[in-house]
């Protein structure tokens, strides 16, 4: 092993596979990255906004926690060896992309029997993103209404390299 290698090998993440590390760290994402007051910020604004019909925004410790490592960071699709399910999705960590979907997000929650708040959207501009309490996330588009997974992490993974997410059913 040379030097470039073990440098890689210190700061290259095993919490994600390789592509997704990548484009996450080529988004400037960095293991332990935390950006609090950033994410208190989005908090504030969430929790000012009533939409005309009056909902209102829930925040909760697995939303903040997300935005602040993950806040602000538009990371690319995966273009890695293999073939997708669907095609791959940048992602864009931004509640406020979510801003005026307070309905949308109190109709999910109550589906779901949790709450809900916005995360971002995909690059495209396509889906809406959301998480709920527990930490799991969804996604909101012209077609229906997905499950990306329990974690940010797991829907990170699914949208950037083109994992096909779960459409959630209604009725």
């Amino acid at each position: 092993m040379n030097a470039s290698d073990a440098l890689n090998a210190r700061t290259t993440s095993t919490r994600f596979p390789v592509g997704v590390d990548a484009a996450l760290r080529s988004a400037g994402w960095q293991p332990g990255q935390w950006d609090i007051r950033q994410a208190e910020i989005w908090a504030d604004t969430l929790r000012a906004h009533v939409s005309p019909g009056g909902h209102r925004h829930s925040v909760f410790p697995a939303a903040v926690e997300a935005w602040a490592e993950f806040g602000g960071l538009t990371v690319p699709a995966v273009s890695a060896p293999g073939r997708p399910q669907v095609a791959p999705s940048g992602v864009l960590i931004d509640p406020l992309r979510g801003l005026h979907l307070a309905r949308t997000w109190s109709d999910l929650g109550s589906a779901l029997d949790t709450e809900v708040a916005p995360l971002g959207a995909e690059s495209t501009g396509q889906g809406h993103l959301a998480i709920d309490a527990l930490g799991r996330v969804y996604c909101v588009d012209h077609t229906g209404d997905y499950y990306l997974g329990p974690t940010i992490d797991a829907a990170l993974c699914t949208l950037t390299a083109g994992v096909r997410p779960h459409r959630l059913l209604s009725g």
